[in-house]
């Protein structure tokens, strides 16, 4: 049978192959968007950006508030990569 399925399922491989790279990249970027200590700079500019005038507060509360989801994200996901 294993020559059957090479066979048949042969024609599939530059598809698994794809999907394969389109999954690296997916993963690579959700390590990099839920990057804790990445996360935590960006609060600090976001707060010097405030600071400064850059931002006003209104701006500044939203962008906190993205950020602090994706912070809390990124510690629910830690912890379940190591109970998992």
């Amino acid at each position: 049978m294993g020559i059957f399925s090479a066979i048949f399922s042969a024609p599939f491989a530059p598809l698994r192959g794809t999907v394969w790279v389109a999954e690296q990249v997916r993963d690579e970027a959700e390590k990099q968007f839920y990057d804790r200590g990445k996360i935590r700079r960006q609060l600090e500019e976001v707060a010097d950006a405030r600071r400064d005038g850059r931002l006003d507060d209104s701006e500044a509360d939203q962008l906190e508030r993205e950020l602090v989801g994706r912070l809390l994200e990124a510690t629910r996901r830690n912890k379940s990569k190591e109970q998992g």
